[in-house]
């Protein structure tokens, strides 16, 4: 998921796909615990793909605030 593709979406859309980041996390923070994990990769791509949607919707909203 790059910043241009999450620029083109609503804060509406930011913050679903922010949550839906947040629930595999989750997830994934589970199977680590439960010794199920596979791709431990994903733990990084995760918490980048969510700081990146995070700054995009601060974005969005200090400049609706201007």
């Amino acid at each position: 998921m790059t910043a241009k593709e999450l620029n083109e979406k609503s804060p509406e859309e930011l913050r679903d796909v922010l949550s839906s980041l947040k629930k595999e996390a989750f997830n994934l923070r589970f199977q680590a615990a439960t010794g199920q994990m596979e791709n431990t990769s994903r733990f990084r791509q995760i918490r980048r793909d969510v700081a990146r949607v995070m700054t995009v919707l601060n974005q969005k909203t200090a400049t609706a605030a201007n």
